[in-house]
């Protein structure tokens, strides 16, 4: 069977090479083409293109089961794939990136250790432990007192990217 003067397996091949450099094309630049929304995902139209194009492709160049038929058999096995791709690998991914990520008033509240020290008008660093790993962060005394190396402090705000904390023990005597 043709279609706009070409035979389907060329179709089908044409839309398989066009539709694989696209998806190529996207994952290299796609940050630039999540602006179009929730509504339209680029990554399942692209994978259900791909996979429907070489489904056609092999189908009419292997089987010789009518046309209308196999674009329909295409169509349904690419929906399946694209949807499993969406459930077990591009969901998955898109919540693991958002659990790695903190925001600084989660850090309130949360004990560290002093790794450079920090003097009473300036900075230090401190590591806060975490599940994910550890958070190095720029750090301040909340009392303008000095606080050396090892201590153990308490994360009192976060702002800015800088730490305001006070020595552990302090804190402790305090509440």
């Amino acid at each position: 069977m043709e279609l706009f003067g070409y035979s389907l397996s060329t179709l089908y091949l044409g839309g398989l090479i066009l539709f694989g450099c696209l998806t190529l094309l996207y994952v290299l630049i796609g940050d630039v083409m999540e602006a179009a929304g929730e509504w339209f995902n680029p990554t399942l139209t692209l994978s259900f293109l791909t996979f429907f194009s070489a489904a056609g492709y092999l189908m009419e160049s292997l089987t010789s089961i009518n046309s209308g038929v196999i674009a329909a058999v295409s169509a349904v096995s690419s929906g399946l794939l694209s949807a499993m791709l969406h459930v077990f690998v591009l969901v998955p991914i898109a919540t693991a990136e958002e659990s790695l990520a903190y925001i600084e008033s989660d850090l309130r509240g949360r004990t560290g250790k002093v790794i450079t020290g920090i003097p009473a008008d300036g900075f230090g660093e401190i590591l806060i432990p975490g599940i994910s790993g550890h958070i190095s962060k720029t750090a301040v005394s909340y009392n303008n007192v000095l606080i050396p190396q090892g201590t153990e402090v308490l994360v009192i705000e976060a702002e800015k990217g800088i730490a305001k904390v006070m020595p552990y023990e302090q804190a402790a005597r305090l509440s």
